[in-house]
């Protein structure tokens, strides 16, 4: 009899709690694309997939609530019918008639921890790779929609464009933009441009080919004028490089190899890069020394180029020459001289892999000796970096060839004349991002189980409160009982932002967190130390 009233009572709870479940599951569904669809552009197809890729986000909040909702309603029901008293009157305890309440919060915390612990960082991902598949598509739809569009992540890239034709890929009246923090470092316009996309694991690589360029900078007098020009980007995470995306075992992998969050691999690769280019206008300066019959020389598969220069000046990611420079290209095979440039800027720059990359030359407004000839911009790729750099840099590397992100972010050696304030600044950038990361995934782990377990809790204060208040409205029961909740997910929202404060302490944070379950748990065990006294 006592199993027959059990079964009676879950499957009327159950029943409840899925017809809940689905409709706030409906309502948070359709909530959760509308900012994809108003800042990516997502058409109907693709809001679809998200839809059900975002299905389980908004599981992890509509389980509790659905649960809450259909044991305050129905455990309310029980007693204004006098159901329960007819059940404590046959001598069936009123501990008894709660384990079917329990069982279901039982089993919606178990559903929360597995959603927010495993599930939900799966479907992300799943999300995050259709969008990165139509990549292109949301990049043309949003330049026919507002005119430009911003590469993420960091936005340091606006296209903009007058007219985008997604078929052949190509922009019209095309002006791209670059901006940093200090303000705008470089614009490009174009009479056209072709758009093509190079998918890696975790980004897209964007090339822009422009035809009929005239660039312009802060330095830049006149600006340049070239027939074709180029400029790659990396088309990043749309839905945001997030720890709260990230699978348990995952952080746990992330806090002994900080390089496999994309977001600190970025800067210690920008870092690298930055430092080997501060390297080698090290070692130009050294090889030139102020003497202008002494050159310096780059080798590549086919070539090499011997160059000096008044001036040389590391820059973000590059080597400016400045002054009277001199470049001499030649055969590597036969040794002979192919061409002499002699111009008044060039520019050496770090391309592909940050890991083990390429240099390419350009060279402006040069004129060709012996010929008289005036070039407006001469480009010399694929560079390789001498010896002397590449030594000193595998020293920041591990067996494996990733990264060593804290030996990157300190000090670092073998600069004569100190970092320079773009490298300080990455550095300092990269010692925050390690800070806040390692706070991040404390907090994180700490607020799902804090969440989860309190489910249980949260719960049984519903059922309580649905008996007490048998004689007045269902709904202000649960109402009532949602308070409790509240404040367990406000404890849970302010211990993880002063876990992630970088100022502060992780322990008052997390104590914070499970400071609000113990007082969830002994209210819960208040309510029913009153009903069973009464």
């Amino acid at each position: 009899m006592v199993f027959t009233l059990q079964r009676y009572i879950f499957r009327e709870a159950f029943k409840v709690f899925v017809l809940a479940a689905v409709a706030l599951t409906i309502i948070m569904s359709l909530g959760s694309i509308v900012r994809p669809v108003q800042e990516y552009g997502v058409g109907p197809r693709q809001a679809l997939h998200l839809i059900g890729y975002f299905l389980p986000i908004g599981l992890t909040f509509v389980l509790p609530v659905a649960a809450l909702f259909a044991t305050t309603l129905i455990y309310g029901r029980l007693a204004s019918d006098n159901e329960l008293d007819a059940c404590r009157a046959s001598g069936i305890s009123l501990l008894t008639l709660i384990y079917p309440g329990l069982a279901l919060a039982i089993m919606v915390a178990i559903a929360n921890l597995i959603l927010s612990f495993y599930v939900v960082p799966v479907f992300v991902r799943r999300a995050e790779r259709a969008l990165k598949a139509d990549a292109k598509q949301i990049l043309f739809r949003n330049i026919q929609r507002r005119g430009y569009y911003k590469l993420p992540p960091d936005e340091r890239y606006l296209i903009y464009a007058d007219q985008a034709n997604l078929q052949d890929g190509t922009l019209s009246g095309v002006v791209v933009a670059e901006v940093k923090s200090y303000g705008i470092k470089q614009i490009t316009a174009a009479e056209s441009a072709k758009v093509s996309f190079n998918p890696h694991e975790r980004f897209n690589e964007v090339r822009v080919t422009a035809r009929n360029t005239y660039q312009v900078g802060p330095e830049d007098e006149g600006g340049v004028f070239f027939e074709w020009g180029s400029f790659t980007a990396e088309f990043g995470s749309l839905l945001g490089d997030s720890i709260k995306f990230n699978k348990i075992d995952e952080m746990k992998r992330i806090r002994t190899d900080l390089t496999r969050f994309y977001p600190i691999d970025k800067l210690a690769r920008d870092i690298h890069a930055q430092f080997t280019t501060e390297l080698l206008a090290q070692d130009i300066v050294t090889k030139i020394a102020g003497d202008p019959n002494n050159f310096y020389t780059l080798y590549s598969g086919e070539k090499f180029v011997e160059f000096t220069a008044s001036g040389v000046a590391p820059r973000e990611e590059s080597v400016e020459l400045s002054g009277e420079v001199v470049v001499v290209e030649s055969d590597a095979a036969s040794r002979q001289r192919l061409c002499t440039l002699r111009c008044e800027r060039a520019v050496l720059r770090i391309e592909g892999d940050k890991l083990a990359p390429t240099l390419t030359m350009d060279i402006y407004n040069a004129r060709v000796e012996g010929t008289g000839y005036l070039r407006m911009r001469h480009i010399i790729r694929g560079l390789i970096r001498p010896k002397a750099v590449e030594t000193i840099t595998t020293e920041f590397k591990t067996e494996k060839g990733s990264l060593k992100a804290e030996k990157l972010a300190s000090a670092l050696p073998a600069m004569q004349k100190g970092a320079s304030p773009e490298l300080k600044e990455l550095q300092n950038k990269l010692q925050r991002k390690i800070r806040e990361t390692l706070a991040r995934i404390k907090a994180e782990i700490h607020s799902r189980l804090v969440f989860g377990t309190g489910c249980v809790s949260m719960i049984l204060i519903g059922i309580g409160l649905g008996i007490i208040k048998k004689g007045g409205h269902l709904l202000s029961a649960f109402g009532a009982s949602c308070v409790p909740a509240a404040v367990l997910i406000v404890c849970i929202m302010m211990g993880k932002n002063i876990t992630k404060n970088l100022g502060s302490q992780s322990i008052p944070g997390i104590a914070l967190m499970w400071g609000g379950l113990v007082l969830l748990s002994l209210l819960a065990v208040v309510i029913y130390h009153r009903l069973l006294k009464n």
